[in-house]
């Protein structure tokens, strides 16, 4: 059922929410249903602390606003954003102050929308680009309609609609932001290796780079491993013994010495891990390839 407002609380223009009535046996698609969708032009409400139950994305077609997922980065919003909500985070989000955006939303619920985050819906707390133009706008009329009807059939239709435009949003970005991303990550990776290997690095690496990066560090840890096969902490050590083997063929720096300055306080865990990666320990290498 669509309602149309005016809230000046949420807009000064009036808003259309929709919140489907329907008898859910009777849809056949049980995996994925629509929980609500609404367009609210000129939004000049902002969220605080938000939380939310059920998997949600908004597109954002006209103004300018700020969109952070928990402690994280404040990102830029505008024309042709679009930002997803999940479970399990706290969201602050709006439109710039004294100002508004129009924002079209729908909220999904089912088991689907854990696939779409585990394949193919990667880094949801990010704010993604993507070209909204007349198709796009139809699409998201379209769904309105399918929703507005009611009809168990057409709520099905609407839910896999949402499913298909939504993938569709996720591979124009991919497409967009292909080599920008290569760049991200290129000079991710050298800061973890050229930047933030020495000692004064002290208590968690993951939160410093992550930290560093603007990012959250179950991110770091998925594009590490996306990257270089190896979770981040394997990857770090597996730096730190490369690092290791320089060190041991051009100086004369104690094993112990070694171990401190890669930021290992203990020396005995340090030349277990070096064995483990290498096959022998920093004492035999350095006999046996230093000569």
């Amino acid at each position: 059922m669509m309602i149309r407002y005016m809230d000046y609380m949420i807009s000064s223009e009036p808003i259309r929410v929709f919140n489907p009535i329907a008898d859910s046996g009777k849809q056949k698609i049980k995996s994925l249903s629509v929980v609500g969708a609404g367009h609210l032009p000129c939004r000049t409400l902002r969220r605080e602390g938000a939380v939310f139950q059920d998997f949600a994305f908004a597109v954002i077609t006209a103004g300018e606003g700020y969109y952070q997922v928990n402690d994280g980065e404040k990102q830029r919003v505008n024309a042709g954003s679009w930002f997803c909500f999940y479970p399990g985070a706290v969201f602050n989000y709006g439109p710039d102050e004294g100002g508004c955006w129009d924002e079209y939303y729908f909220t999904i619920r089912g088991e689907r929308t854990k696939e779409w985050l585990e394949h193919w819906l990667s880094s949801p707390e990010l704010v993604k680009r993507a070209t909204i133009n007349d198709a796009a706008l139809s699409k998201m009329e379209m769904l309105f309609t399918l929703i507005d009807s009611g009809a168990p059939g057409n709520l099905d239709r609407a839910a896999l609609m949402i499913e298909s435009f939504l993938y569709e949003l996720v591979s124009q970005g991919d497409n967009e932001d292909s080599g920008n991303r290569g760049k991200w990550v290129v000079n991710l990776m050298e800061d973890i290796s050229n930047g933030l290997l020495p000692p004064q690095i002290s208590g968690n690496i993951a939160s410093h780079i992550a930290a560093r990066h603007h990012i959250s560090v179950s991110t770091l840890r998925r594009v590490v491993h996306e990257y270089t096969g190896y979770p981040l902490n394997e990857y770090i050590h597996r730096l730190k013994m490369a690092e290791a083997k320089k060190i041991l063929l051009n100086s004369d720096m104690s094993i112990q010495e070694i171990s401190a300055a890669l930021g290992y306080k203990d020396m005995f865990y340090f030349s277990k891990v070096f064995k483990r990666i290498s096959g022998i320990s920093p004492r035999t290498y350095r006999s046996t390839i230093g000569q």
